[in-house]
């Protein structure tokens, strides 16, 4: 099966690094095959910045995306820009602090996380990406836990690999949870959440 998937943000957020995740995991974990392009706005910090991947248990033929079935959005801009090419029915997961949804969500799937309050909490606020990542994977499945986790942990240095892998659960836990209170997915105009202290961490 095929999976198309787009991350997007700003510089600084670590946009390319979760596709590189999610690819490792697929590629190299699962014995799958991941094609990955990527696009900078010109600053290196606060520009726009995005990746496209593609997964699948075939070889990839054709590298770049056609109608996104997953997208991540961590800004308003990144919101803006891409959400109108996701498919219909397709998968949106956003960083609820940092995008104000429109129109534009109506017919998506909508699930929203504060990644940014939870990597602040662990104490670094640039591991909000792997938050992110941990939380895609319980939501969609689109790789395996246990192959993006390990993903992570040969991804990122190792004097920072306890506290990814522990945004990675963190992301992933409150997935599981937001599935089992939230039957539905969020629709525009009745935004649910998961209370942080609502989690047994």
């Amino acid at each position: 099966m095929l999976t198309e998937i787009r991350i997007a943000g700003f510089g600084g957020q670590g946009v390319i690094l979760s596709a590189h995740i999610l690819g490792r995991a697929a590629a190299i974990g699962q014995g799958g095959y991941a094609t990955m392009t990527q696009n900078y706005g010109p600053e290196a910090r606060g520009g726009a910045a995005s990746a496209a991947l593609v997964v699948s248990d075939q070889p990839v033929l054709y590298p770049y995306l056609t109608e996104p079935d997953i997208l991540v959005v961590m800004s308003q801009e990144a919101y803006s820009r891409f959400t109108p090419e996701l498919k219909e029915g397709g998968v949106l997961i956003v960083e609820e602090d940092l995008v104000r949804m429109d129109s534009a969500a109506l017919g998506r799937r909508v699930y929203s996380i504060p990644a940014t309050r939870i990597a602040e909490e662990l104490g670094k606020k640039m591991v909000l990406n792997v938050v992110m990542v941990g939380f895609l994977v319980a939501i969609t499945g689109a790789v395996e836990k246990d192959a993006c986790r390990a993903a992570v942990g040969d991804s990122v240095p190792a004097r920072y690999r306890d506290l990814n892998m522990n945004a990675f659960d963190r992301g992933y836990k409150y997935g599981e949870v937001l599935l089992k209170t939230q039957r539905e997915p969020t629709q525009l105009g009745k935004v649910s959440h998961v209370m942080l202290e609502s989690i047994n961490w």
